[in-house]
């Protein structure tokens, strides 16, 4: 594998935003990261090349300009909410209109707590652009990083694994749940599993019109302690009933949701750690969506915070989507 093989291919704005938070080493959690990544567009439009196969996305009413702003000011909000809550945010800018879905930065990199930077290979032609030498730079600038693992060739071979959209994983016990699709190709995903010793645990959802679900953030996210998850849209009772004794096996109480509120964004929120320990970052899209019960039952492992990310969600994706954590150890400065 090639250590650094990305390429920025275009202008992206100016150097980032760097907002630095305390950190307490009693706060550390090898599931949740204390500090993340976020982009922040200028020009902002759901992408055309993705819609075929996200049935979340819609498109977002008014004037392009204003929805541009409103994206704009939708991720500075999470950036000032993420800071409150004592996590250490590094925001990237893009001015460009060429990558429509730069704002879901999670789907070409993640990052582990062994130093290992793994950067992926996208489906839609114009995700690849979003690649961004300054992003790997600042990783290996500001954290420790003993490798980079580059599976973006697999692109000519018409492979394809969208980082922790198409996986969501549990960085504790070494399990990858993946949601069959042509966005997580099982070779790469082999792979994947091959050089950081995860275990994949791969399964069929489909919504009620027999459509795949395209990520499987957006069906389920696990926590330390707490994970949610539309189960009834893995239709297999065999591979439904493997997941959730799978959950339950590696300690966490499983919050079940409904097919109808996964299509409000309710399985794509974050554990993230603060200052005050432990908490759900979510859209106020998906905290609406949930029922008393549920958010009780979640609140006893987290604190639940909710952000409005109304235009972003348009792109079909929601929180989730655009936090990239950082579960790089910080580089002594």
């Amino acid at each position: 594998m090639t250590r650094g093989a990305t390429r920025d291919t275009h202008a992206h704005g100016p150097e980032p935003t760097k907002v630095c938070a305390q950190r307490n080493g009693d706060l550390e959690s090898k599931q949740s990261p204390s500090r993340v990544i976020l982009v922040r567009p200028h020009q902002f439009t759901p992408n055309p090349l993705t819609e075929t196969d996200n049935r979340f996305q819609s498109t977002p009413s008014g004037d392009p300009d204003q929805v541009a702003q409103a994206a704009f000011d939708e991720v500075t909000n999470l950036e000032r909410t993420l800071h409150r809550l004592g996590l250490g945010v590094t925001v990237f800018e893009d001015a460009t209109v060429e990558t429509p879905d730069s704002v879901f930065p999670n789907n070409w990199f993640s990052t582990h707590d062994d130093g290992t930077v793994v950067i992926y290979p996208m489906h839609a032609p114009n995700r690849r652009a979003e690649r961004r030498e300054d992003i790997v730079s600042h990783l290996n600038r500001s954290g420790v990083v003993t490798r980079i693992i580059d599976y973006s060739s697999a692109e000519t071979d018409c492979m394809y694994l969208e980082g922790t959209g198409a996986m969501v994983l549990d960085h504790v016990h070494r399990i990858a749940y993946v949601c069959r699709s042509h966005r997580a190709s099982l070779p790469v995903l082999g792979k994947f599993c091959d050089d950081l010793g995860f275990r994949a645990l791969v399964f069929d959802a489909v919504d009620a019109f027999g459509s795949p679900v395209y990520h499987t953030n957006v069906l389920m996210s696990v926590g330390t302690n707490v994970a949610v998850i539309g189960a009834e849209m893995i239709r297999d009772e065999q591979q439904r009933a493997e997941v959730l004794e799978t959950l339950r096996s590696t300690g966490r109480e499983i919050i079940d949701l409904q097919e109808s509120q996964i299509h409000e964004f309710a399985g794509n929120c974050l554990e993230v750690v603060g200052a005050d320990g432990p908490t759900m970052i979510m859209s106020m899209t998906a905290e609406k969506a949930l029922t008393p019960d549920q958010l009780n039952r979640m609140s006893r492992y987290v604190t639940i915070e909710s952000v409005d990310v109304s235009t972003i969600e348009s792109a079909g994706g929601s929180v989730r989507c655009m936090i990239a954590g950082n579960h790089l150890a910080p580089r002594s400065l």
